[in-house]
């Protein structure tokens, strides 16, 4: 029985994709748990996989087109079986492009068969490319891409997909083409100056800045945000970091950041203020019973969350290990989705870039997210009344105040500084 493949909802906020990349192709057997396909939602890039078995019969969506949720990609068939009619999917070809059409008789007489061969004559030593028919020309966004960057001029290119529409295949054959005929066009003209040519420049949304504009608008204006800061004294920390890298180097193991400290810190606040690690859900407020230590990752088109697991249970080390790997997983956008849904709490650490003081957005449903800005060198008051040089950073909570009211939110900020002062309890 024919077996209709579909595009599938693999994240929660996801309603289209795009289909990166065929990995079976039309004849190949297909077997449960197969990978089909890589396709690119709204946070990562996805393996999709099979969950029947079969031949792959027919595929309706090329490499690089977006797709909507439940819209046919494919049809697999069972062993022996043809298929039928041609779907819905499947455009067929326009009269324009199906067939010639018809030829009125010569006003001299001459019959029309003797046209016919004249046609076929002319066929014959026409070049492959031709213009396209009718003022549209029907291509994939991609082809659109590719024409634009390497000069092919779409009007000239033949289809070779349903109904004529024009591929990546067949934009790439006419830039090898164009890439042997020998320039004969003049030298170009120098360029002008920069400032009279400068255009403003439209950028379409991707399906994740769509998805971070639609739930940071969603925080902003439904959830009651207040803020706390607290300067954080960083010497012990730095000292202490600086012990165990020279121990983790001589031991030939990886090193450990900042931000690692302040991923440990933040779990082992939040188990112990459970208040700060809730959400609000309409009539009642729920307190999570794990840590779900989510972790802002910058990547090319927006900002992604990693989640590391009850986050409160594991070591400094584990923690560690499990946010370089989350991290580098979602700059090549193949984290899975349960590896960036469920978080509880937030950090994000903006340090890197030099910033040494920012609140962030409160990242729905979630009650807390902890900003952390750059370790400052500057002038500081010691316990004997001298001023010496030290180091200090700045942690700041954006707080639901729907959930964490002022005391809870100081509470759990007294905690953070008072692990991240005596980094120490954080190794017991």
């Amino acid at each position: 029985m024919p077996i209709t493949i579909e595009m599938p909802k693999l994240s929660d906020t996801m309603t289209e994709g795009t289909l990166v990349k065929w990995i079976k192709k039309i004849g190949d057997t297909v077997a449960v748990g197969d990978i089909l396909a890589e396709v690119e939602t709204d946070k990562a890039t996805m393996e999709m996989e099979a969950f029947d078995e079969g031949v792959l019969s027919e595929i309706y969506v090329k490499d690089g087109e977006k797709v909507q949720i439940g819209q046919r990609l494919a049809l697999l068939l069972g062993k022996g079986e043809k298929p039928g009619a041609v779907t819905p999917t499947q455009a067929a070809p326009t009269p324009e492009l199906a067939a010639p059409a018809a030829k009125q008789p010569a006003k001299d007489g001459a019959p029309a068969a003797a046209e016919t061969r004249a046609e076929k004559d002319q066929t014959a030593t026409t070049p492959s490319i031709e213009p396209q028919v009718g003022d549209r020309v029907k291509a994939s966004p991609l082809a659109k891409k590719l024409a634009a960057d390497s000069g092919v001029d779409l009007g000239r290119l033949q289809g070779s997909g349903p109904g004529g529409r024009i591929v990546r295949a067949d934009v790439e054959a006419a830039a090898q083409v164009t890439q042997k005929i020998p320039a004969s066009r003049p030298p170009a003209p120098k360029p002008q100056p920069v400032a009279a040519t400068l255009e403003d420049k439209r950028i379409l949304l991707t399906g994740m800045r769509k998805t971070i504009a639609s739930r940071l608008l969603e925080s902003k204006t439904t959830i009651p945000h207040f803020y706390l800061q607290s300067e954080i004294d960083a010497e012990p920390l730095a000292k202490l970091r600086n012990e165990i890298n020279a121990a983790a180097e001589a031991a030939g193991i990886g090193k450990i950041t900042v931000n690692d400290f302040i991923l440990k810190a933040t779990a082992v606040a939040a188990s112990r203020v459970p208040l700060a690690n809730a959400a609000f859900e309409g009539e009642s407020i729920i307190q999570y019973a794990n840590v779900q230590l989510a972790c802002a990752v910058a990547v090319e088109e927006g900002l992604v969350t990693p989640v590391i697991r009850a986050a409160q249970k594991k070591s400094l080390s584990q923690i560690s290990g499990e946010i370089k790997d989350l991290a580098a997983r979602a700059r090549s956008k193949k984290l899975k989705p349960e590896e960036y849904q469920g978080g509880t709490i937030t950090v994000s650490n903006l340090g890197g870039y030099g910033v040494e003081q920012f609140f962030a957005i409160i990242n729905p449903p979630q009650a807390v997210i902890v900003a952390v800005g750059a370790i400052v060198k500057k002038p500081v008051v010691n316990e004997a009344g001298q001023i010496v040089p030290g180091q200090r950073f700045i942690v700041a909570l954006s707080c639901d105040h729907r959930v964490v009211d002022g005391a809870v939110g100081a509470q759990f900020l007294g905690e953070l500084k008072k692990l991240l002062e005596n980094p120490a309890l954080m190794l017991i």
